[in-house]
């Protein structure tokens, strides 16, 4: 077997893997069949790609797509070895995708790739990111988002998003109230959706254009925050007040508290309190 597929994360519908594949190029063509709507990012190696819509060499930065029970081969003629972060959506979650993106009508891909383009990079080194530290909450919202885009970019859509409704931005407000409730509890984008009555994606799409932030930033900020006043306010361990605030373990905690405030948790305190 020349290829390893790693599930990094997934739900009702949708699935992310890290696949890596070792193939070169004295060896055999394989051949399979995508089980559900495909859209994986290469971000190392090149390959081809073979399937009922065409045929193309994808390298890092590029979209492979991929239809359900459509057939594909990949090769590695040009090189050894690729790897990429594979996003599976089944037909009926992808299809609250396409109808909630401006312009797009139609469910499947017409292409086999999308080349790289600059829209879509900033979210694919976000999902990267999350792929190497291993931040499966984020990629829920993170398939979300690239499917979105992908979805928009096959399809040439051009079209603005329309203002939110005041119905919408209720559910916003609502969804806003429950996070800063329980946010010490583990919240997925498909539970909050569901209280809305809205898809995924349409509720993803809302809440960011509402609030500024999507669901899980603004999840991750309110768990930040809180810890920060904390940190200002007592003496407990910086361990229990990681975890009090939701966070699962201590690494993760310090990475994201770092990447927020600009300090460790240690130094902000230390820093804070020789101020006082």
């Amino acid at each position: 077997m020349t290829t390893t597929a790693k599930t990094l994360a997934s739900g009702q519908g949708w699935q992310v893997s890290d696949v890596v594949c070792t193939a070169a190029a004295g060896d055999r063509p394989f051949e399979e069949e995508h089980c559900s709507f495909c859209v994986a990012a290469v971000t190392s190696g090149t390959f081809r790609y073979r399937t009922r819509q065409g045929t193309a060499v994808l390298a890092p930065g590029a979209i492979l797509l991929g239809n359900p029970g459509a057939c594909y081969e990949c090769g590695h003629e040009h090189g050894a070895g690729d790897r990429c972060l594979s996003f599976h959506f089944a037909p009926a979650y992808m299809e609250h995708v396409v109808a909630d993106v401006p312009g797009a009508k139609k469910l499947g891909f017409g292409a086999a790739r999308l080349p790289p383009l600059p829209a879509l990079a900033p979210l694919l080194a976000e999902a990267e990111a999350a792929r190497e530290t291993g931040d499966g909450d984020a990629l829920e919202e993170l398939g979300l988002r690239i499917a979105g885009a992908v979805v928009a970019a096959a399809s040439g859509s051009t079209k603005a998003d329309r203002a939110p409704s005041r119905r919408d931005q209720k559910r916003v407000a609502e969804a806003v109230r429950r996070i800063e409730l329980d946010a010490d509890q583990p919240l997925s984008l498909a539970e909050l959706a569901g209280e809305t009555a809205t898809s995924p994606y349409h509720f993803l799409r809302t809440f960011k254009h509402v609030a500024g932030l999507t669901p899980y930033q603004f999840l991750l900020r309110t768990r930040l925050h809180r810890a920060a006043v904390r940190l200002r306010t007592s003496n407990e361990a910086i361990s229990a007040i990681a975890f009090d605030a939701g966070f699962n373990d201590l690494s993760t905690f310090n990475r994201r508290f770092r990447r927020e405030m600009g300090e460790p948790p240690g130094a902000y305190r230390a820093r804070r309190s020789g101020m006082r």
